[in-house]
């Protein structure tokens, strides 16, 4: 059996992967997540995604460890995760209307120096609302650790128009690629335990 950690404590991240039906453990990565300010969203979800996993993976030699990390970008600008509800209030509106990004870096290290590296991107249209529709929203904390303030596996999907790509990569963890990774390591799917 092969040790799988997910570097990453989010409830979205566990859910997609616990899906899958693959055993795995998760843990911290506790890593610094500044990155340069040159770097476009598609090199820093990378870098930090590769961070992260290396991280776990350095304290468990033996393991297989997939990081991931995720940004938003709209016209040319991203969006982090907010520190408070007036972020959150300015962020949205610069969503709201309008059509952006979400950037999704994925990373697999395992024994023997393995690595494998993928970006996702999603492109996601969302309603315009009025204001107090939008303090409403706010009122429901999704906002909360969530780059872009808001989470689609939650209330926040009814602020969607329209979203081109994979779902669950807006929620944290592109599973289409993520089982691609997983296949090309030679983890097996389906077993019974």
């Amino acid at each position: 059996m092969r040790d799988l950690i997910l570097a990453s404590t989010s409830s979205a991240r566990r859910a997609l992967m616990d899906g899958l039906g693959l055993p795995y453990r998760t843990q911290s990565p506790g890593v610094d997540e500044t990155v340069a300010p040159h770097l476009s969203a598609k090199e820093a979800v990378r870098e930090l995604a590769a961070r992260k996993a290396r991280a776990v993976h350095a304290r468990n030699p033996d393991a297989w460890v997939l990081g991931a990390d995720q940004l938003v970008e709209v016209a040319g600008e991203t969006l982090t995760k907010p520190d408070n509800r007036d972020a959150a209030r300015g962020q949205l509106g610069k969503l709201l209307g309008h059509t952006h990004d979400i950037h999704t870096g994925v990373c697999l290290v395992g024994p023997g120096g393995h690595v494998s590296e993928a970006v996702e991107t999603a492109r996601l249209t969302f309603h315009a609302v009025t204001p107090d529709e939008l303090e409403r929203y706010l009122d429901l904390n999704e906002w909360e650790g969530c780059c872009g303030s808001y989470r689609v596996e939650g209330a926040g999907q009814a602020l969607l128009a329209r979203l081109d790509g994979d779902r669950s990569n807006v929620q944290g963890l592109p599973m289409v690629t993520v089982v691609r990774l997983l296949r090309q390591a030679g983890f097996p799917f389906f077993e019974r335990r």
